[in-house]
């Protein structure tokens, strides 16, 4: 007995349907190759700032204590990449107005008045940092410090005193301090690669300004 094989079914034209094509599956969308490319990209200082407001949050609210937030935010200042970024904050919610920079973006002011005060270790810089001396000693030491961004403005102030700043070895620095019957010595140049550009301004009257990379001329403690 012959079996019997059915006719192919026909459409309505009474054409036989093309069988359907073998090949490679369609591409897949361009949103993910996006989303890589615009984490490669370079990151902005509103970038790094966004996140630091998020670290400052977290430290304000006690998930992160002060050892992680200086970590946390020597490494989003010394981030070049946006992805480079995403990890600091992967544990952390956000904040509501992420556009407002962090603390440590902001000004600073270290002053001494008839007195000596001595600023070192591990501590936070502003993008622009105030120091003044008035017939006292202010020593600040930024070889350990925290750098918010790869150029920051110090603003020296010397009337009738003594300010002396340590710069990291690497930094490049800019000397516009002018002096009037003062002692000034700012160790200027160029540093190492990739080190944080320092422009020193400000002025010194009847006192001393020293800007160096090394311990000369310091009365700080080993570990200030």
């Amino acid at each position: 007995m012959t079996p019997h094989n059915p006719a192919p079914r026909t459409s309505e034209a009474g054409r036989t349907p093309a069988p359907r094509a073998s090949g490679p599956a369609p591409a897949a969308p361009a949103a993910p190759r996006a989303f890589d490319a615009a984490l490669a990209l370079r990151a902005s200082d509103a970038d790094r700032d966004r996140v630091a407001a998020v670290l400052s949050e977290a430290l304000a609210t006690g998930r992160l204590t002060s050892v992680e937030h200086a970590d946390r935010l020597e490494a989003t200042y010394n981030s070049v990449t946006v992805d480079e970024l995403v990890p600091i904050t992967r544990d952390l919610p956000d904040v509501d107005a992420p556009a407002s920079p962090g603390v440590a973006a902001g000004r600073q002011e270290v002053t001494a008045v008839f007195s000596k005060v001595v600023r070192g270790g591990r501590w936070v810089a502003g993008r622009h940092t105030a120091l003044s001396a008035t017939f006292g000693a202010l020593i600040v030491d930024l070889s350990d410090a925290v750098l918010p961004g790869r150029e920051i403005t110090l603003e020296l102030t010397s009337f009738c005193g003594k300010l002396i700043v340590r710069v990291p070895e690497n930094a490049h620095v800019i000397d516009e301090v002018s002096g009037l019957f003062a002692k000034r010595h700012i160790s200027g140049g160029l540093g190492g690669e990739g080190g944080p550009v320092i422009k020193v301004v400000g002025r010194a009257t009847f006192g001393k300004i020293i800007v160096a990379r090394e311990r000369t001329d310091w009365n700080l403690p080993d570990k200030p």
